[in-house]
């Protein structure tokens, strides 16, 4: 097993390509990332390009910093960036790492694109890096983030109540879950079988 790295790998699947997050990106996030309430349950506010820009500058400095490995989202068909992901609170000693700051522009979503991009996020950290867990969190008011999670195999461990204060001021409950590593191969075959139905 290697150790969980510094620099985000290439992975690559069938419907959707994870590319290491560059500012590069930044133009094509904007166009897509702009519209609609993609952005409704983030903390902080993102509302026009400047907030797209520093969204992505701090994923970057947290990069730097060893604490995030972020990626856009490619679109295999098209070559085109559809949203962003990143594993973050990475605990090397530990070898756990949670997988957030995902988002996927309308058009893509409930397509294979998100259930593909977790799949294969969650078999390089078992697989490549030997995690013994992969958390995942949502605002508790996020019912349709907290089906997703719980669609991708996740199991919910429980709710940090005051999490976080959002950019309108109210007190964020954060829904905390995972898979760790023993429940992985199960979590991978049913992964496999919905891949296999798209």
């Amino acid at each position: 097993m290697q150790e969980i790295p510094t620099e985000p790998p290439v992975l690559e699947g069938r419907y959707v390509r994870l590319d290491p997050l560059s500012m590069a990106h930044l133009a094509r996030l904007i166009e897509i990332g702009l519209e609609g309430d993609i952005f409704r349950w983030y903390a902080q506010s993102i509302k026009t390009a400047e907030d797209m820009k520093a969204l992505i500058e701090l994923a970057l400095e947290e990069q730097r910093a060893g604490k995030s490995l972020p990626f856009a989202t490619i679109e295999r068909a098209t070559g085109l960036a559809v949203g962003s992901t990143r594993f973050m609170t990475i605990d090397r000693p530990n070898r756990t790492i949670e997988i957030g700051y995902t988002w996927i522009a309308p058009a893509w979503q409930r397509t294979a694109i998100n259930t593909e991009a977790k799949y294969l996020m969650m078999r390089c950290a078992f697989e490549s890096w030997g995690c013994n867990r992969v958390g995942l969190k949502t605002d508790s008011l996020n019912e349709r983030s907290r089906r997703a999670i719980a669609r991708i195999g996740a199991k919910e461990e429980g709710i940090l109540r005051n999490h976080m204060v959002t950019a309108s001021g109210r007190l964020r409950h954060s829904v905390y879950f995972s898979v760790i590593r023993e429940e992985w191969p199960d979590v991978r075959a049913e992964l496999e079988r919905k891949l296999a139905r798209d």
